[in-house]
């Protein structure tokens, strides 16, 4: 067993200090000598220093609305024609290099030309996207994101 693995708890009293010099924090009660950190009924609040302007005066606030939702990740549309004849899903444009992560959402917009014929199984596809699409005979489908499962459900269903 060592020091830091004892499982015990602090049960300290306080230390009384100005209670004279036979009681070991006597005289100064550990204040220090003079200046105003010294001195009994000091109060100051909690931004004051020392009459210079206070750091979180001087920088203005972050207004607005911050969004807690992860963007989606972006491909466009003559990416597809990698996949001529077959399906483009969240799995097979990860491996491609197009998105950086199979597990959040992907967003197909408008951009060049489509010119095979693609099955899209994608989170979310711009309207334009979609004409383009059926245009080339190929279809689009929403889907759900996939969810990542933890490593030890992975372990468990392997076996």
């Amino acid at each position: 067993m060592k020091y830091n693995e004892l499982q015990i708890t602090s049960n300290k009293d306080r230390k009384r200090v100005g209670r004279g010099i036979a009681a070991g924090g006597g005289k100064t009660a550990g204040r220090g000598t003079k200046g105003q950190n010294s001195r009994t009924g000091k109060k100051l609040r909690a931004m004051f220093q020392g009459g210079q302007r206070p750091l979180a005066q001087a920088i203005p606030k972050a207004r607005g609305f911050k969004s807690l939702r992860t963007p989606a990740q972006v491909v466009y549309l003559d990416h597809l024609n990698a996949f001529a004849g077959k399906t483009a899903d969240n799995f097979t444009l990860f491996e491609e290099g197009y998105i950086a992560t199979p597990f959040h959402t992907v967003k197909v917009i408008s951009r060049g030309e489509l010119t095979e014929k693609v099955t899209l199984k994608v989170q979310a596809a711009s309207a334009s996207v979609q004409e383009a699409l059926t245009k080339a005979g190929g279809s689009f489908e929403k889907v759900a994101t996939p969810i990542q499962k933890s490593a030890e459900k992975a372990a468990a269903d392997e076996k």
